[in-house]
């Protein structure tokens, strides 16, 4: 994959139409390429958002710089001076306002602001530090109505939608419960269906918790708890962030204890509760023995089966639905684009780029072998693009998601793998490039863009063999607030065991590659008539010469 990476001579953008864009990728002092990632100062990603060539000020030696107007102006939270709610009647308006719904008894209130917040529950001080100096300034809904509740050791149930700040909303609770290290071993535990998320909810964490020198493990090999040295030094450890089955591992092998757990967060909830995870889980459950564990899931999707399965293991637990349930954000831009067949997925898709696409951008298919055969495709036509997968090393798959959000690679081709929780800041597009097997992915997939209140698109490629399932994508974008074409609203959603036979068996598809089927028949019976030729023109010249050596034969 690498060496096929390195045969693209890169894409031709329109620099003058994203001329602000293709200047996120070039170093605004000198307009060189980024620096090495090595290099000790680079950004560790770039913002999108902000003017590349705007100069960060230097703070000074004593840490009151000076603006303009003779002092700085010391960071402050957003609507610190709103009034606390005090009534039942007050909460639910506000609640109503940004759209937040909440199932279960005694909900505690939600918060107005950040300042409230800390006032209200006595904050540490390193927290309220560390969230203005990360830019956590306002809270978004989840944070608002989730925190409270958390703080009040409920257990909680949270769906929203993709971007809208469930990370901090679970470690923020967990940081402050915690107080500070100890050496009891793990007494909170955040469990996630990939690597990748639980390297983000780590620098998330790490982040929050400057000033605090908590420890934190994320298990992975380098941190394998089998082996005998590894496990002694993480008795003294706080947090633990894994991915299920690693965990399973080192708990059936008796070198990780969980008997002092009290806070277990699956984040991506529905996906570990899926059969594939459940089993895991399970065992995972059942090692966190302490009275006082507090059981908290987040998600952009909760399926009623998953839902119901939840509250068997969960004790009296607040469900907090933020916009509508399953529901993608309002600021992305949906779109369906019919391509007739598969071949028409490439087409379509070479004539965006030829238009000029924005990156980064995210490209979703169905298979690993598909993702070789675009990346295949893509990398011969000089674009930027790399692809990852389940079957590339943890090494290369960390260097490709390092390199996406440093802008050193402009489109990603990704599997299911890449949908789930991963942030990156500022990815323009999301092209479904193979229809999704369920609404969840769909949610999933797309909410890789539209992030943080930015706007994002979204563009979804569906052919013939995929029209019986189109409502179900029609319906996500009618409830985001998108606009739809009254015939696509006419459509009938598909039964339930269409959808059923859909997610455990996905559309069987014809091979990525530019010659089709069509067109390869029509270079195989052209290919067949000329050997033909070539076959009776030997055959003549050989019955000639023949007849010319008897001729002189007779002479």
């Amino acid at each position: 994959m690498d060496l096929f990476r390195t045969l693209g001579a890169g894409a031709k953008f329109n620099k003058s139409k994203y001329s602000r864009d293709f200047e996120v990728f070039r170093n605004a002092k000198d307009q060189s390429p980024l620096p090495d990632p090595l290099s000790a100062d680079v950004v560790p990603e770039l913002n999108f958002f902000k003017d590349p060539t705007a100069e960060t000020p230097k703070p000074s030696k004593t840490g009151d710089g000076d603006d303009a107007a003779g002092k700085a102006t010391p960071k402050e939270f957003e609507n610190a001076e709103l009034e606390p709610l005090k009534t039942e009647s007050d909460a639910n308006a506000w609640r109503k306002q940004n759209n937040i719904k909440v199932y279960g008894t005694d909900v505690p209130f939600p918060f107005q602001s950040f300042s409230e917040l800390c006032n209200r529950f006595s904050l540490r001080s390193y927290l309220r530090r560390n969230l203005l100096e990360s830019d956590y300034v306002k809270p978004t809904p989840i944070q608002m109505q989730a925190m409270p509740i958390m703080l009040h050791g409920r257990e909680v149930m949270a769906c929203a939608p993709t971007g809208s700040g469930k990370t901090l909303a679970f470690l923020l609770p967990i940081l402050h419960d915690l107080k500070g290290p100890t050496k009891e071993g793990f007494r909170a535990l955040i469990i996630t269906p990939t690597r990748e998320l639980a390297q983000q909810i780590y620098r998330e964490l790490k982040k929050l918790s400057v000033g605090k020198p908590f420890k934190t493990c994320v298990l992975t090999k380098a941190t394998n708890a089998t082996n005998a040295g590894v496990a002694a030094t993480l008795k003294s450890f706080d947090i633990l962030i894994s991915t299920p089955l690693r965990l399973v591992t080192a708990l059936k092998e008796d070198s990780i204890k969980l008997e002092k757990v009290r806070h277990l967060v699956l984040d991506e909830a529905d996906k570990l509760l899926e059969l594939g995870f459940l089993e895991q889980v399970d065992e995972i459950f059942a090692a966190c023995t302490s009275e006082t564990l507090q059981k908290s899931l987040f998600s952009a999707t909760i399926p009623s089966g998953v839902e119901q399965l939840a509250k068997t293991v969960m004790k009296d637990p607040i469900r907090i639905v933020i916009g509508s349930k399953n529901g993608a954000t309002e600021t992305i831009n949906q779109r369906l684009l019919f391509v007739g067949q598969e071949e028409g997925k490439l087409v379509a898709i070479r004539q965006l780029i030829q238009e000029g696409i924005r990156p980064p951008v995210l490209i979703f298919v169905q298979s690993i072998e598909r993702a070789k055969e675009l990346f295949h495709e893509l990398v011969y036509d000089g674009i930027n693009v790399d692809v990852i997968h389940s079957e590339r090393t943890q090494a290369q798959r960390d260097a490709i998601v390092q390199n996406f959000r440093r802008g050193k690679i402009w489109v990603l081709i990704a599997t299911e793998l890449m949908a789930r929780g991963i942030d990156f800041k500022g990815v323009n597009l999301v092209i479904n490039y193979d229809f999704p097997q369920s609404v969840q992915s769909y949610v999933h997939r797309i909410g890789r863009t539209g992030r943080a209140g930015r706007a994002g698109e979204a563009v979804t490629y569906f052919t013939k063999e995929d029209a019986p399932y189109l409502k179900t994508i029609v319906n996500v974008m009618k409830e985001s607030g998108c606009d739809v074409p009254d015939w696509m609203l006419q459509l009938k959603n598909p039964t339930k065991s269409m959808k059923k036979n859909l997610r455990q068996r996905p559309i069987s598809r014809d091979q990525i590659k530019t010659v089709s089927e069509y067109d390869e028949r029509k270079l195989k019976r052209k290919h067949e008539m000329v050997e033909a030729s070539k076959r009776r023109k030997l055959k003549t010249a050989g019955q000639t010469a023949a007849a010319a050596h008897g001729d002189d034969d007779e002479s």
